[in-house]
């Protein structure tokens, strides 16, 4: 599915495709490529941090850094997807800050049971998707600082039980507010 996007000075003019490292104007291949930058970013270590906008900006640099030059940095212009606009580029650092203070105040999950941290979790990400803060790469993003807080938290996280088309469904259903569809795909990513 393609952005929607206000006048994107990240775009190459005329087209939807993002000026990226590689210069390439395919979004196809350009998507092919980004693939396969993340695969292999996401297979080296993570930035570490405290769960906080930096961490999380830190971890998006991380995994897209050999694709666009803004990586890790917050998106200026106003988005939207499927007909849904993400939260206005002037309230995310806002917006960000209160979804992290929050899973922060909740002593990042840690003392949850299972089934607590999934629905927890649940709502962090609904948040997280929401807000958008990037111009791309949000979803991975939302899924491997999920991953490390899953791991912070002694639980496991089963990538391999992530279904592309299910999580898709189940982020969009979460931003009308439906999360049954997003609880149910962590109750089979996430266990001990």
């Amino acid at each position: 599915m393609v952005y929607a996007a206000e006048n994107d000075p990240l775009c190459y003019p005329g087209t939807n495709v993002l000026v990226n490292r590689l210069n390439i104007r395919e979004q196809v291949l350009l998507d092919e490529y980004e693939l396969a930058f993340f695969l292999t970013r996401s297979e080296e270590p993570f930035p570490t941090g405290n769960f906080d906008s930096t961490h999380y900006r830190a971890l998006h640099r991380h995994l897209f850094q050999d694709v666009y030059s803004w990586a890790g940095t917050y998106r200026t212009i106003r988005i939207g997807k499927g007909g849904n606009w993400f939260c206005f580029p002037e309230y995310i650092d806002r917006e960000m800050d209160r979804a992290l203070n929050a899973l922060r105040s909740k002593g990042y999950f840690r003392d949850l049971s299972l089934p607590e941290f999934r629905s927890a979790a649940t709502g962090l990400l609904a948040d997280l998707n929401a807000i958008h803060p990037f111009r791309d790469g949000n979803g991975r993003t939302q899924l491997s600082f999920l991953l490390l807080l899953t791991r912070s938290c002694g639980h496991s996280f089963h990538a391999e039980a992530l279904d592309p088309h299910e999580v898709m469904h189940a982020m969009i259903e979460s931003f009308s507010g439906r999360t049954r569809p997003l609880e149910l795909v962590l109750k089979k990513t996430i266990g001990d």
